[in-house]
């Protein structure tokens, strides 16, 4: 618990927001009977399945996950506390990388949500949905027109409830209403505390409009320019996969959820013609405890995460096979791309010392402030503490005429896909450096959205407990630490905007200290960390692709009764912070495994058929 807020009150706060569900955390008391669906995982995906599946009251379904319940604590619904959650803490899969090339040798916490909710339970709240390049991108690789911008947008709509702010502002030219769903789970709005750069920022949009346009709605297929965040809030609390999709529904009587278990691997049910049926899943609750193993009659859906879904995968003989025989592992299944492909955003915080009071840095300084906004939180879901770090963020794009280009290719789906994205703070936010206790900052995020580096997630060794590899390659190519210096760039122009004349006092060191590209250069490879947005290890192909892990219906490849619907199955990194995108397409990924779809399974059972007829 940090200390800005006393005990007594976040013990009275974990009070008023305990709440309990009735699940099972002993794998021996499941009830006897039979599953239609196994789905691994109650993270962002997993939760949207759960729901979708018991739709049908006629199939039953049980949901194993690894980390326990929310536990009533407070600053899982406060937005402004989320990075309180991660990392190294009771909440996450405290996961470390290898030592990264790009960033000096240095490894760097890789945290992952464990409880139900998943990510969605501890991420920062941001609501992005990309551009829609970027999921057209998805329907060009994958031969599926259902996962283009027009083919998920009903899912876009069925999954959102636009919610108004917590202080009940008008929103008039914030956010566009009509490109909103509302009344999906879950919910999002934009801020709902008005802060000293609100402002500042519309009028650097107005003064330098060349560069930094105002977007009325950054989610409208078009994210370019500044805009207000959205975020998914509803009422000054988080909305997540665990508030919005499952806790609803856990009176289903054909739903069953089992935590604190850990599936340690999916295993072969038989054999449709030449074709492996993987309906059972394998799990424990500790590396010396009993084992157990169920099999579901339709289907398992692995929606563990880019992280664990592989590393389940290869603990089952799916993957490389080279690479697993080397374990001592007989595989399965050779499917060399499982675990390949890892995307991920490098982010960096700039922070510059700022002439004001009202930063929310005050928390950090004054337990008496802190302690005050917390119980107004508390009382009446107003105040500092309802909304994630930022008001507004800006979507970037290079100009054509970057020199970079003459060496490499625009990497990002289209005109309208973001090469680095700029998060606007008004308070100190840094991965990488801990806050100094006193002082008041600004702080300007620079993400790199459109990475060409690629990283990967490998078995250390055949113990299904034992942390994976994982190595997500930051700012590894030539093209990702360019775009990061020109993003610093860009956010140093935005702060010497006349807005900020007598409000922005100097960067922060080392920031001060890089004056030219190659103090940059070096600037970037000490301080930048990751926006943990781990995507692409089990990516979608199309259905002759010779790469790839799941087709375009999310069925693994070369199975039968086996998905996957999780972050791993974006081919590119959404240009987005991407829970969206994640959401709507677990809502289409739904639809699918209702339909009980196989089209790819048809398709290669045609053309093995034709030469045989």
């Amino acid at each position: 618990m940090p200390s800005f807020i006393s005990s007594s009150l976040f013990v009275s706060l974990y009070l008023i927001t305990f709440a309990s569900a009735a699940t099972y955390t002993d794998p021996s008391q499941l009830p006897s009977k039979s599953y239609d669906y196994i789905i691994v995982g109650a993270g962002t995906a997993g939760n949207v399945i759960a729901n979708r599946l018991t739709e049908n009251p006629q199939s039953q379904v049980l949901v194993i996950e690894a980390g326990a319940a929310r536990d009533g604590n407070p600053y899982l619904d406060m937005p402004l506390l989320a990075p309180e959650l991660s990392p190294n803490t009771s909440y996450t899969w405290n996961y470390t990388t290898v030592p990264q090339p790009g960033l000096n040798s240095r490894e760097i916490p890789y945290p992952r949500g464990r409880l139900v909710g998943g990510t969605s339970s501890i991420n920062w709240l941001f609501w992005t949905r990309g551009s829609s390049d970027d999921f057209n991108r998805y329907a060009s690789v994958t031969g599926d027109p259902g996962w283009s911008w027009l083919g998920l947008m009903p899912y876009m709509y069925k999954n959102e409830k636009l919610t108004p702010p917590a202080d009940g502002h008008d929103t008039t030219g914030q956010i566009n209403p009509a490109l909103h769903g509302k009344n999906g789970p879950l919910d999002i709005s934009v801020y709902g505390y008005a802060r000293e750069l609100d402002d500042k920022v519309m009028q650097t949009t107005k003064e330098l409009s060349s560069e930094f346009p105002y977007n009325s709605d950054t989610n409208s297929g078009n994210p370019l320019g500044v805009g207000y965040l959205q975020s998914s809030i509803g009422g000054g609390t988080r909305s997540s996969s665990a508030s919005a999709y499952l806790e609803p529904v856990l009176t289903r009587t054909n739903l069953d959820v089992l935590l604190q278990t850990t599936v340690t691997k999916v295993y072969q049910t038989g054999n449709n013609g030449d074709t492996p049926i993987f309906r059972g899943v394998q799990f424990a609750q500790s590396s010396s405890g009993p084992s157990y193993a169920l099999n579901a009659t339709k289907e398992v859906i692995l929606s563990a995460g880019s992280i664990n879904t592989p590393q389940i995968l290869m603990l089952s003989g799916i993957g490389d096979a080279n690479a697993l025989q080397s374990l001592g592992i007989k595989p399965v299944l050779d499917l060399p791309d499982v675990g390949r492909n890892l995307s991920d955003h490098p982010l960096l915080s700039n922070i510059f010392a700022v002439n004001s009071n009202n930063t929310f840095d005050v928390i950090f300084e004054d337990s008496t402030v802190a302690n005050a906004d917390a119980a107004q939180w508390a009382e009446n879901k107003t105040g500092l503490f309802v909304d994630a770090l930022a008001n507004q963020l800006g979507w970037f794009r290079l100009p054509k005429t970057s020199p970079i280009f003459q060496q490499a290719e625009d990497p990002t789906a289209g005109s309208k896909s973001p090469h680095y994205e700029i998060i606007i703070i008004d308070g100190w936010a840094s991965i990488a450096d801990p806050h100094p206790g006193t002082g008041h900052w600004m702080t300007l995020v620079t993400n790199l959205i459109s990475p060409t580096s690629r990283g990967s997630v490998t078995l250390a060794s055949t113990d299904p407990f034992a942390s994976p590899v994982i190595d997500p390659g930051l700012l590894n190519s030539d093209f990702d630490i360019y775009t990061m210096k020109e993003a610093i760039k860009a956010a140093q122009r935005f702060s010497n905007g006349s807005a900020f004349n007598g409000f922005v006092e100097s960067p922060f060191p080392p920031l001060a200290n890089a004056t030219d590209d190659a103090s940059l250069e070096q600037y970037a490879r000490e301080h930048t960390t990751t926006v943990w947005h781990p995507t692409g290890t089990t990516a979608m192909s199309a259905c002759d692709a010779d790469y790839g892990v799941v087709d375009p219906d999310l069925n693994v490849k070369g199975t039968m009764g086996l998905r996957i619907v999780d972050a791993g199955i974006f081919p590119y990194i959404p240009g987005a912070h991407p829970q969206a995108p994640l959401y709507m397409m677990a809502e289409r990924a739904a639809d699918l495994i209702k339909a009980g779809t196989q089209s790819c399974y048809w398709y290669d059972r045609l053309f093995w058929w034709l030469p045989h007829w």
